[in-house]
């Protein structure tokens, strides 16, 4: 069964953004615009993970928070809230109302699937794949390693961001423009040069022991991770 997120989000635009990516990794997933609709979400059906604004309309999101925690069946359901406050008093405030996680905006869509992940691993485990192969090539994201063939394969962040990025949709061809999004985020204004630049490291990382390349670049498309 697929995991199950429930995003807690007014802003239609960020909510289809979350909506999206976690689906496009394999999640089940829900939207509540405020929330109340939120807390009716919540007992319909248990989420193994929710999304949280802090500024929902009609019931604020630190309010949902501490509404979860403090019911039974909710109390030991992972939160990650997400908030464009960015004070350290805030931070801790969500914290200590509950929250296991806490993102400002704007963030990176690959941070935070990367701290769902996290929070999924740290509290549930089993609903986490771990490691991911393609090919022959395997991606550890509990140790953020990289091989190949066996041979272990050293590769710089923005790189292990891109290879995981490909790795989720072997085959699919991205074009820089969503490369950009999902790596660097859509508010961090970034030439679209640099894609290329990166994509060009990662190549040269995979090859360095051997073997074909994996990355095959599509004219006037974008990029594709060769599928196994």
């Amino acid at each position: 069964m697929k995991p199950y997120v429930m995003i807690a989000e007014d802003d239609k635009a960020v909510a289809e953004l979350l909506r999206y990516n976690l689906e496009r990794e394999g999640y089940d997933t829900s939207v509540a615009p405020d929330g109340d609709e939120a807390m009716i979400l919540l007992d319909e059906r248990a989420p193994d993970l929710v999304l949280l604004d802090w500024m929902l309309p009609k019931v604020p999101g630190i309010e949902v928070c501490r509404r979860i925690r403090s019911k039974p069946d909710t109390a030991n359901l992972p939160v990650i809230m997400l908030t464009a406050r960015s004070e350290e008093a805030d931070r801790i405030r969500g914290l200590d109302t509950g929250a296991d996680d806490y993102v400002t905006k704007p963030f990176s869509t690959t941070e935070l699937m990367a701290r769902v992940r996290a929070v999924l691993r740290r509290i549930r485990p089993a609903l986490v794949e771990d490691q991911v192969t393609v090919g022959d090539i395997t991606i550890d994201r509990t140790t953020h390693t990289v091989s190949r063939d066996g041979k272990n394969i050293h590769l710089g962040p923005t790189e292990y961001r891109l290879l995981d990025y490909f790795v989720q949709h072997p085959g699919r061809v991205f074009s820089r423009e969503q490369l950009l999004d999902g790596i660097w985020g859509s508010d961090v204004y970034v030439e679209a040069r640099t894609v290329d630049v990166h994509v060009g490291r990662l190549r040269k990382a995979l090859m360095s022991q051997g073997g074909d390349d994996p990355i095959r670049t599509v004219r006037s498309a974008g990029y594709s991770l060769k599928g196994g």
